[in-house]
């Protein structure tokens, strides 16, 4: 398996590549226990403020999903439970991803893995820049705090630090078109 990771952001997530799938994989520290963090990765209101997603369906494996966006004019679409252990982990296909989540209790804090595979390299730049900011957000979710930037304008801020880290191929599918009749080009 092939991982690059990006040199100049701290908090930059790896991308691998192998077995005809890419995987976006990030790791978060929050200063909070893993039972709040897991009240922000499940409940609708926390959800709200990080997730670009409505999430509708069952806390069960192999419970049916339906997903719908919040702010972009694009059509609903479905996915499954994979597993579901509080509060430990959480996994679920989410249209064509795979979404991970991982939470590892460290003293009072918890460390978040997070990961999104998926089959088009094209796409990486332009989702690992938005799986950072959702997890930037989840951040100051999880801290009770607002935060100070806009969502369009933190994406397009790291999503150059992807594209330099990830390089060419990771960035030939940039957001649809829906997104930029929303927040403007890319």
């Amino acid at each position: 398996m092939n991982t690059t990771r990006g040199p100049d952001y701290e908090d930059l997530g790896t991308l691998e590549r192998g077995d005809g799938q890419v995987r976006l994989i990030f790791t978060r520290r929050l200063a909070h226990p893993p039972g709040k963090v897991w009240r922000a990765l499940t409940e609708a209101e926390h959800l709200a403020a990080w997730f670009p997603t409505t999430v509708e369906g069952d806390l069960a494996a192999g419970a049916t999903l339906r997903f719908a966006f919040r702010d972009l004019a694009l059509p609903t679409f479905g996915g499954t439970m994979v597993a579901c252990m509080p509060p430990r982990l959480l996994e679920f296909v989410w249209g064509d991803e795979t979404l991970r989540f991982e939470l590892t209790a460290d003293g009072a804090a918890t460390v978040l893995s997070f990961s999104a595979s998926f089959a088009e390299l094209g796409r990486a730049a332009r989702d690992a820049a938005g799986w950072h900011t959702c997890l930037d957000l989840l951040g100051y979710e999880v801290a009770g705090e607002h935060a100070p930037w806009q969502q369009d304008d933190r994406w397009r801020a790291v999503h150059g630090e992807y594209v330099r880290a990830f390089g060419p191929a990771a960035a030939t599918i940039g957001p649809p078109a829906e997104w930029e009749d929303t927040y403007g080009p890319a």
